[in-house]
């Protein structure tokens, strides 16, 4: 799939993205540089998408600088626009090599890489897009393959990220059902920080 022959094997490549821009306003700091458990969640997001496989994992900050331990990292000056731009930005340094990326965002901590890697296997039984589901509604992580880069790019305004997209080419669209693996509850605020932190941790 794609423009590429994967890798030397002949499987597809998977690289991975994580959406980490954010001043997390609400929060009141930065959320890739939030201690969960023990890391920062951009570094846990990394290891969600690393330990399933996806090489390499790019890392779109904005409002916070770090250093990443195995990531590529992409600064986006246009992070305070809204997720459409650090999409674009990150969708802009995949190389070349990559068949598809499997996109994440940095919020979300209870999504590990069970669930990119039940992404991966649909793409490897010969989906272009996939998206993970609970109960039944689209959330994340997203899979996209290469020969729809442009489109998604062009499509991402504002806060929408890939939702335009998913929404055009409805076609394409492959559910991976994810509940018996993760969790997409997200960190917005400092009450839902407390809350997931007290929670058992189901993405390790």
């Amino acid at each position: 799939m794609g423009d590429t022959e994967g890798d030397a094997g002949g499987r597809p490549v998977s690289a991975g993205l994580l959406l980490a821009a954010g001043s997390g306003s609400r929060l009141g700091t930065p959320k890739a540089l939030v201690d969960f458990h023990g890391e920062r969640l951009v570094d846990r997001g990394v290891r969600a998408l690393r330990d399933a496989g996806c090489r390499p994992v790019v890392v779109v900050l904005g409002a916070a600088t770090a250093r990443v331990r195995g990531a590529v990292t992409v600064h986006n000056p246009e992070w305070s626009s809204g997720m459409g731009s650090s999409l674009r930005a990150g969708l802009g340094a995949i190389p070349a090599t990559a068949d598809h990326v499997v996109i994440a965002l940095v919020d979300q901590p209870f999504v590990g890489p069970r669930a990119v890697e039940r992404l991966i296997g649909a793409a490897a039984e010969g989906a272009s897009v996939a998206v993970a589901t609970y109960g039944g509604a689209r959330r994340n992580p997203v899979l996209i393959a290469r020969e729809h880069f442009e489109e998604v790019a062009r499509l991402a305004t504002g806060d929408a990220g890939a939702r335009p997209f998913l929404k055009a080419r409805p076609e394409l669209v492959v559910a991976v059902p994810c509940d018996d693996v993760a969790d997409p509850a997200d960190i917005d605020t400092p009450a839902d920080l407390s809350a997931l932190r007290a929670r058992p941790d189901r993405a390790t």
